[in-house]
């Protein structure tokens, strides 16, 4: 069989608008850079900064302290309504054309 591990079905994707609901950045908004479903984390656009120290190379001459984002828990992260602007929880829907959509709890609103 392999030692295949189930993973389970994230509610965030790529490019979703989130907030932090727990730890050092709650309350901050941001876009999904990246999503590691392994991991069960996410990188969100200027969330969660943490410095890290480079040699110098041919991109960076000089080296130095770089701030760069980190990987968060997504159970630290609640998607935003795109109607109200709030934090949301995620539903499952299907849709008129047989697709499952997701949509936001608070508006019914599909997430796109």
């Amino acid at each position: 069989m392999g030692n295949k591990v189930n993973t389970p079905k994230l509610k965030i994707r790529t490019g979703d608008l989130v907030k932090v609901i727990a730890g050092d950045s709650k309350g901050q908004q941001g876009k999904v850079l990246s999503v590691q479903k392994d991991k069960n984390r996410a990188i969100v656009e200027g969330i969660n900064l943490v410095s890290k120290h480079t040699k110098p190379n041919a991109a960076n001459p000089n080296g130095g302290i770089i701030k760069k984002e980190a990987a968060l828990h997504v159970s630290n992260l609640m998607l935003v309504d795109p109607k109200s602007g709030k934090a949301t929880r995620v539903g499952r829907k299907v849709n008129a054309d047989g697709k499952i959509v997701r949509v936001a709890k608070i508006s019914g609103e599909e997430i796109k």
